[in-house]
């Protein structure tokens, strides 16, 4: 069986920009593509490494880990490595905190995703009674929260309504004075 040709992804021309502005914004978003993964490097592999580089307009910019002097020196056989047990309990103590901020991020992204899902069932409630007032809810279908909601609301509309009713009574109350005081004279 033959394979079928496809023209797949075009190849672009490795070629420098021409325009200053287009080659800085290219610059900056491929110098954060390589320390992301240097970065991944870093952490799956467990290496040192160290990535030096200079922008178009010569300011240099540097990822490293365990610091760049460090992995200069080691670099250049100036300092060869010393594992005297104090990087390796700053790289543990590291890890391990990377690894709860990571299990914290995964359970608030499971959070926004369930709050996310529960809003769209809210959004499509909400439009299935599109002719009902929020207080014509079956109680039902609410949960504990929803129900602690109505109760707000139910209190704040008895607040507007008394409200409301007061001040009507006092524009009645002040009308109904002046004209018996017109009737008296």
């Amino acid at each position: 069986m033959a394979r079928r040709q496809t023209r797949g992804r075009p190849q672009t021309e490795m070629r420098e920009i021409e325009n200053v502005q287009n080659k800085l914004v290219t610059f900056s978003k491929r110098r954060s593509g390589i320390y992301k993964k240097a970065s991944e490097l870093v952490t799956i592999c467990g290496s040192e490494m160290g990535v030096i580089t200079f922008s178009p307009a010569g300011k240099p910019y540097s990822f490293a880990h365990p610091s760049i002097e460090s992995i200069a020196n080691r670099f250049l056989n100036q300092i060869p490595a010393q594992n005297d047990g104090v990087d390796t309990l700053v790289d543990s103590y590291r890890r391990l905190r990377i690894s709860e901020l990571n299990q914290k991020y995964d359970e608030l992204t499971r959070q926004v995703k369930a709050e996310k899902a529960r809003g769209k069932v809210l959004n499509r409630i909400t439009e299935a009674r599109s002719g009902e007032g929020w207080w014509e809810a079956p109680m039902e279908e609410l949960d504990l929260e929803e129900l602690k909601q109505m109760k707000v609301r139910m209190e704040e509309l008895r607040r507007n309504l008394r409200s409301s009713i007061s001040q009507k009574n006092q524009g009645a109350t002040s009308l109904q004075g002046e004209t018996s005081n017109q009737r008296n004279v």
